[in-house]
């Protein structure tokens, strides 16, 4: 049997990988099993056997190694979509702080907009119970007047009628009076005739005489 030195490229059937070169001595193999007892025949047989086994382990090394790079390659394409997904949950999160702001903005402006709604309602709401209560209290004051008035009318009428009442009755009694005495006066007498009476006069005094003047009386000493 000759030397044979091969240089070969195995390919996996399977996977489609291709795989590294090695050389393999088959003479010197195939010798070494005759020296050892084997027949020749048979010792070629289990070279060529452990070239098929060699082609397939380096096929199956070399699947690894595409596999360790899809692997890899994998990761990266995970990493670049996590990546992306990292990106997008934070401009999630930047679009949902914006509006969370703008809600919040806008819950601040509804509660101003209610505080100032609520003040102005009160401060009608105020206006309208004075402006009542005034209503109130001219109605009650006009009424007070007038009942004041009606009560006066009518302390006027009573007196007037108590008057009217008191007149008649002692009108009623003087007339009774006046009627008693006219039923027991006795009947009247004719008039007699009296002669005017005459008047009496009497004489007039004597003038009173003057007295003479008197002399005059000498200093005396």
């Amino acid at each position: 049997m000759e030397k044979v030195t091969m240089s070969t490229t195995a390919t996996s059937a399977e996977s489609g990988y291709k795989g590294a070169s090695f050389v393999f001595d088959s003479y010197a193999y195939v010798r070494r099993l005759r020296d050892a007892g084997m027949d020749e025949q048979q010792a070629a047989i289990q070279a060529e056997t452990f070239m098929a086994l060699a082609e397939d382990r380096l096929a199956t090394k070399q699947d690894v190694a595409e596999l360790k790079r899809d692997i890899a390659e994998s990761n990266v394409r995970i990493a670049t979509d996590v990546a992306e997904l990292k990106r997008d949950i934070a401009e999630s999160n930047v679009r949902i702080a914006t509006v969370e702001a703008s809600l919040k903005r806008d819950i601040e402006a509804t509660k101003a907009e209610l505080k100032r709604d609520i003040e102005t309602t009160k401060a009608e709401l105020k206006r309208d119970i004075e402006t009542t209560k005034a209503e109130l209290k001219r109605d009650i004051e006009t009424t007070k007047a007038e009942l004041q008035k009606d009560i006066a009318l009518a302390r006027v009428t009573t007196i007037q009628w108590t008057a009217g009442m008191f007149a008649a009755q002692t009108a009623l009694i003087i007339g009774a009076m006046f009627a008693v005495m006219r039923t027991n006066q006795p009947p009247a007498q004719p008039p007699v005739y009296q002669p005017p009476a005459q008047e009496m006069r009497l004489p007039l005094p004597p003038p009173a005489l003057s007295a003479p003047p008197s002399a005059p009386t000498a200093p005396t000493r």
